[in-house]
């Protein structure tokens, strides 16, 4: 069975997070610097049995592109590019990072970089609910 991953991608940081196998649930992964996330990602498919990858799409809450938007198909087309085997879809990621910092106590800086991987799995469990509904209204 495969994984799905997830990414969150910043300037900095990209936080990741990982399925189960039932794509029932997300867990939060790891952070990695965003300019070793091809290294990363190369690993983690060498490990792992992940054939999609979702990548967190930062809208604005107005439904509009920003600089980071562009940023990420940017990302989003040279993953693709580099992983032609592997299915990358762009998610809709609003509030992932408000969200993650309100359910993450930060004391540290490694505590704050997990919030970039908890990002990541709010961003993947968005994802899986939709999966389930899809399958939902299938049956």
């Amino acid at each position: 069975m495969n994984k799905i991953l997830a990414l969150d991608p910043g300037d900095k940081h990209t936080g990741t997070a990982l399925s189960d196998t039932s794509k029932s649930f997300s867990s939060p992964y790891k952070t990695v610097k965003s300019s070793d996330i091809v290294s990363f990602l190369e690993n983690i498919f060498a490990q792992e049995n992940i054939n999609t990858v979702i990548i967190g799409y930062p809208k604005t809450l107005k439904n509009k592109e920003s600089q980071q938007t562009i940023k990420v198909q940017k990302l989003s087309d040279r993953l693709k590019e580099r992983f032609p085997k592997i299915n990358f879809i762009l998610w809709d990621e609003r509030l992932s990072s408000k969200g993650a910092k309100n359910i993450t106590y930060s004391k540290n800086k490694s505590d704050k970089l997990k919030i970039h991987s908890v990002a990541a799995a709010l961003i993947l469990e968005t994802y899986l609910d939709n999966l389930r509904f899809k399958q939902s209204l299938q049956e």
